[in-house]
């Protein structure tokens, strides 16, 4: 398959045991200085060196909905979704309204707290502070710019977007051109890109107040509030803030047995995800599916979670 594709191309360029050509496919990923880029890089491997005949390469991308976008022109055979994007994308509403896309989900690895980091000189004590102030709110085309704008609208909040790339906006940071952004986490570590910038200055991040909180779950169901505990950074106290589950989507024309090989090589590594990306260590990504899945699964993914004991609930099963 051929794609017309733009973007920083990562491949291992393998070739299917016995000699014959692996199926080729392309992978959407994020901004390389993104510690989910390093995830995705490690499956791809993990894809490559399985006995599937499937030859992954990963591309960098905008993340979540660059990737939605992509799949929809069929430039990227899969790639890293947010759990309430993708359903915004499958249901023909918000972004894609009246578009429904035909996507289902493979897998889902992470949830991913959406940090408001600011620096510590700012000036800025708290959300309601950064109305007027500049702030990027994600990458362009990410989940978390979207999201983040949604949230800011429910809660009346007004700052003054700054758009660009994770490095231009953390060298900005750093250089005191720019007081703060908003980043995908983890529950337990900061991305790679914030411990990056706390090296350069003192940061803090800002949450949410219990009232912010429920207004957020009065009129957003498709994603979460977490509370986060101290300690996710040198310094930073327990905070409360939205979050959502972060994954792999495929359209439906991939084939079942393709699907069911990359979610067979996913679910039985031991330890490739996890050494990549923290968070992924001892994970039940199997069970973290199943919970945190918005959209059906597609039906090669359905076809490993059923020859492996797990009980599908017809919610998350595709439509025949």
């Amino acid at each position: 398959m051929k794609h017309a594709i733009a973007g920083t191309i990562l491949s291992a360029g393998l070739i299917a045991a016995g000699g014959a050509h692996a199926e080729d496919i392309l992978f959407g990923s994020t901004s390389a200085s993104s510690s989910h880029y390093g995830y995705i890089v490690a499956v791809g491997k993990l894809i490559n060196e399985s006995d599937a005949g499937i030859n992954a390469t990963v591309v960098e991308t905008g993340a979540a909905m660059d990737n939605i976008r992509r799949m929809e022109r069929g430039q990227m055979d899969l790639g890293i979704i947010t759990t309430n994007v993708v359903q915004h994308a499958v249901s023909g509403t918000h972004e894609f309204e009246g578009k429904p896309q035909d996507l289902q989900m493979l897998w889902v690895y992470a949830p991913s707290p959406q940090n408001v980091i600011m620096r510590a000189d700012s000036g800025v004590e708290s959300l309601e502070d950064l109305s007027g102030v500049r702030l990027n709110p994600g990458i362009k085309g990410s989940a978390t710019e979207t999201t983040t704008e949604a949230v800011f609208d429910v809660l009346g909040i007004k700052p003054e977007y700054v758009r660009g790339s994770t490095t231009d906006i953390i060298d900005s940071i750093k250089d005191n051109r720019l007081p703060g952004y908003v980043k995908s986490g983890s529950p337990t570590a900061l991305d790679s890109s914030t411990m990056d910038l706390s090296t350069a200055t003192d940061i803090k991040i800002l949450g949410l107040t219990p009232e912010q909180a429920e207004k957020i779950q009065a009129n957003m169901p498709d994603i979460s509030i977490m509370d986060v505990a101290a300690g996710v950074a040198e310094g930073i106290p327990a905070y409360t803030i939205w979050s959502f589950g972060v994954g792999i989507a495929a359209p439906s024309t991939m084939s079942e047995e393709t699907a069911y090989q990359i979610v067979k090589a996913v679910m039985t590594d031991e330890s490739v995800q996890g050494n990549a990306m923290a968070s992924v260590k001892g994970a039940d990504l199997a069970q973290m599916t199943l919970d945190y899945s918005t959209v059906p699964l597609h039906p090669g993914a359905v076809r490993w979670f059923e020859e492996n004991g797990h009980t599908v609930p017809d919610k998350l099963k595709p439509a025949n």
